[in-house]
């Protein structure tokens, strides 16, 4: 019991004296902590300070340099505002200057001015001292002259007039003829320029339709079928189609012949397939006839459609279409109507961007160009031109006024309206025109060469004309004793008037008046 209180005890004495010694180290360690923690809080104190005073530094620094710049500005500023100011004066200067030497010279002119009308007063007025006498002389004399000559002023005056007059005429001619020269060289050359740029940027196929189609059989033996019984099967084909069939003793052929080649055409399919079938009878070739002019008018359909997309033509009504596409079945002058309307639509195009109309424009030549000869391939015949019955059916089917009056104008049918209707006229002409592209009639040509000499046999004077280079130039010789060089120069001109507007030709005719004088005489 002893011991363990003595225990006791202890273990509290222990304890005691460990809670002293604890303080007394806990003590020392917060002392510790408060010396550093002061420590630091100086040092973080005095880098504080020192970071500011780098930055106060710095800012001063920086607002230092942006005055500076700020100063170098407006002084620059100032020294731009300075020197614009210093010209502006220069300048106010040197009008102020050129103003007053202005306001010199124009007082001096008003000086001079002055000086020239009391001379030309004075001048005047001596004028008119010795216009009076130069009228009393001029009087003497005529009275002179009138006893001389036995005739009054008046009388004289006429004669002298008359003299004059016809001088004065001819000279006028010739004039009159230098100045159409010079315009038609100045002129010419332009259109010429236009015409061979659009010529030479198109280029079209040339074909030539004749009136007989040559259908070729494998053998003579079916030429019998073809005829038929007393000739009934022929009869009925030429009945259904209006074409003359020719079997002679070509071999293996059988011409078919006909104006209309839309007719050919129909006749031609219609024999193959009547040839291919082997059934060959009238009821039969009625009922393939019957078929194949259906199928043409499916394959017009799609020429004129083909026809459109190819020139760039839209929104065409499909009256337009289809008269586009049996323009293929058409020819003029051995021309074929379709090719000769692609070439001219082509043209129109070219030349319309030539002489820089606009897209717009360009466009509508090109339409109308297409469709000027539309008038050729009628459903039913009437009694208007081409021109015309085409401008007709144009307006029906809704077409630009402009085109309308192009088609209708082409052949000066109508007033020309618009500028595309001389751009059609003349790419219609250069299509139908140039080499090779129409064949002419005989009987035509040699009567246009009689009305050419016959013009010119028709004026005094004349002795002998020909013409010459197919028509293309006219050789008119004159007697020498009856017209003279500058009677010469105005026959040529009267002849040339006269064949413009009484005469149509391709091209151009060129005049010749040739007055040749010979002397002639016999040595004995």
């Amino acid at each position: 019991m002893g011991s363990t209180i003595i225990a006791v005890v202890v273990a509290i004495g222990a304890l005691i004296i460990g809670i002293f010694l604890g303080k007394i180290i806990f003590a020392k360690n917060t002392k510790q902590q408060v010396d550093d923690a002061d420590a630091l809080a100086k040092k973080t104190i005095e880098d504080a300070k020192t970071l500011a005073e780098t930055l106060k530094e710095k800012k001063i620094l920086e607002a230092k340099e942006h005055f500076l710049q700020l100063k170098s500005t407006h002084e620059k500023e100032v020294t731009q505002r300075n020197q614009k100011l210093v010209e502006n004066e220069n300048k106010l200067k040197q009008q102020q200057q050129q103003l007053n030497d202005k306001t010199s010279a124009l007082q001096r002119q008003v000086q001079e001015n002055e000086a020239l009308k009391e001379n030309l007063e004075s001048q005047t007025k001596a004028f008119n001292i010795k216009r009076a006498e130069l009228d009393k002389h001029h009087e003497e004399h005529v009275k002179r002259l009138e006893k001389v000559a036995g005739l009054s002023a008046e009388q004289a005056k006429i004669e002298l007039m008359e003299v004059v007059k016809e001088e004065a005429r001819t000279r006028a001619m010739a004039h009159v003829k230098d100045i159409m020269e010079e315009a038609k060289i100045n002129a010419t050359k332009e259109a010429k320029k236009i015409i061979i740029q659009s010529i030479q940027r198109t280029a079209a196929e040339q074909t030539i339709e004749n009136a007989i189609t040559v259908f070729n059989l494998e053998s003579d033996e079916i030429k019998g079928q073809i005829i038929g019984r007393e000739g009934r099967n022929i009869r009925a084909l030429e009945a259904a189609t209006g074409v003359d069939l020719i079997i002679d003793d070509t071999p293996e052929a059988i011409v078919l012949s006909c104006f209309d080649p839309l007719r050919r055409e129909i006749a031609r399919l219609s024999l193959q397939r009547l040839v291919q079938d082997g059934r060959i009878h009238p009821a039969r070739i009625e009922e393939v006839v019957e078929k194949t002019k259906k199928q043409l008018e499916e394959q017009i359909m799609e020429i004129g459609e083909r026809t459109i997309i190819e020139l760039g033509v839209h929104g065409l009504h499909k009256d337009l279409v289809r008269l586009v596409g049996k323009m293929r079945f058409r020819s003029s002058y051995g021309q074929n109507l379709l090719m000769h309307s692609k070439e001219t639509a082509n043209l129109c195009g070219i030349m319309a961007a030539e002489l820089g109309l606009g897209q717009k424009m360009v466009k509508l030549a090109k339409r109308a160009g297409l469709l000027h000869d539309i008038g050729k391939v009628p459903d039913e015949e009437t009694e208007l031109s081409h021109a015309l019955l085409g401008a007709k059916v144009a307006e029906r089917c809704g077409e630009h006024a402009a085109i309308v009056n192009a088609i209708g104008a082409h052949h000066d049918e109508m007033e020309m309206l618009y500028i595309i209707s001389p751009i059609v006229q003349a790419c219609d002409a250069i299509s139908g025109a140039r080499p090779g592209a129409r064949r002419e009639m005989m009987q035509s040509y040699m009567q246009r060469i009689k009305d050419l000499e016959n013009i010119a046999m028709a004026y005094t004077g004349v002795e002998k004309a020909y013409a010459i280079q197919a028509g293309r130039e006219l050789r008119v010789m004159v007697e020498a004793d009856k017209v003279s060089d500058a009677d010469s120069q105005k026959l040529s001109f009267e002849i040339a008037d006269k064949i413009q507007k009484e005469m149509q030709y391709p091209g151009q005719i060129k005049i010749t008046v040739i007055r040749e004088l010979r002397a002639v005489n016999v040595a004995r």
